[in-house]
């Protein structure tokens, strides 16, 4: 009888199951500016890093044509700086910068020539001369974007129609509220500095400019202190300044789980052309969840999903790390 050989039993660890991976949530940190605080590009950053410790994060930030919308189109689309001296609203000198992208198009900032500065305002000097100075300095480009907003000027673009009488290339104008002309005055004109009896004889100036009427009633005529009227005269095309800058930057919340965007102030004007809210509207036509944060509420607004920052600006990039953080429930499971 053969003997069977003495195998020797050894233990084995049980076969392991394959592990599920554990999904990680994608988010877009897409920030307007907080005007005198932080930039769209420093609050982005903030929050990604704060996103950033329980999320993959993209930085996107955005802008709706005032104060800032080249920095963020530079950041979206690179292109190179290029300079001028022109006169600011009261005709001293300040250097202007506009960018040239790589397909030849030129973007150009009002608020680059001629800002609005609280510590000087005279709607009745105030003059749009310098943005005419910028915009022929600017030669022959494939294309011009300009962008309106945060301009001292109520001048219905006398100023710079005094330097130019043509445009340099087929022309879009931006802007950030899509106001008629005589509002430049009648809902505008106190930020820069007019009293209720100046908005009045402002109306009766812009009134006056015979060659803007038959472009007064068009949807932007008044931004910019009525700079969308001026360019329009002279055949610019004008658009809603947000999806504009967002489509350029490339904007799609397609595939995140969860946008962040947000401004200073968040109230009805948020959701009438400001970029945060053209932002919560087409995540909103996405199914993706978006957090607008808002270093003051203006005004409650039911259709976003809104989260108040703590109100101090010396506070607000730890704010916005912070908020980054707390947000993780938006992860996905």
């Amino acid at each position: 009888m053969r003997r069977r050989p003495n195998h020797r039993k050894t233990s084995r660890p049980p076969p392991r199951c394959p592990q599920r991976p554990i999904p990680i949530a994608r988010a877009l940190a897409s920030p307007a500016s907080l005007k005198g605080v932080l930039s769209a590009g420093a609050a982005a950053a903030a929050l990604a890093e704060g996103l950033g410790t329980w999320a993959e994060v993209d930085e996107l930030p955005v802008a709706d044509g005032g104060e800032g919308t080249l920095d963020v189109l530079h950041v979206a689309l690179g292109g190179e700086w290029h300079e001028v001296e022109v006169p600011d609203a009261f005709g001293q000198p300040r250097v202007a910068r506009w960018l040239v992208t790589a397909h030849g198009s030129a973007l150009v900032e009002a608020a680059q020539a001629i800002p609005l500065n609280p510590r000087r305002l005279d709607p009745f000097a105030a003059s749009s001369r310098g943005l005419g100075e910028l915009i022929r300095a600017v030669g022959q480009p494939r294309e011009l974007h300009v962008f309106l907003g945060g301009t001292a000027n109520v001048d219905g673009g006398a100023g710079l129609l005094e330097v130019l009488d043509e445009l340099p290339a087929p022309t879009r104008v931006a802007y950030d509220v899509g106001v008629p002309l005589l509002d430049a005055a009648r809902v505008f004109a106190a930020q820069k500095g007019a009293t209720p009896e100046d908005a009045r004889e402002l109306e009766a100036r812009l009134l006056g400019l015979a060659e803007l009427r038959p472009y007064a009633d068009l949807p932007g005529a008044g931004a910019a202190g009525g700079l969308g009227a001026a360019l329009a005269s002279l055949g610019a095309e004008l658009l809603p300044g947000a999806p504009l800058v967002l489509d350029l930057v490339g904007f799609d919340p397609g595939g995140y789980d969860l946008v962040v965007t947000g401004e200073g102030t968040v109230d009805r004007t948020t959701t009438l052309g400001k970029a945060p809210g053209e932002v919560a509207r087409r995540c909103a036509l996405a199914g993706v969840r978006c957090v607008v944060f808002a270093g003051r509420i203006g005004e409650a607004l039911r259709e976003l999903e809104v989260i108040s920052l703590s109100g101090d600006p010396t506070q607000a990039r730890r704010d916005l790390v912070e908020l980054g953080r707390l947000l993780r429930e938006a992860k996905a499971e």
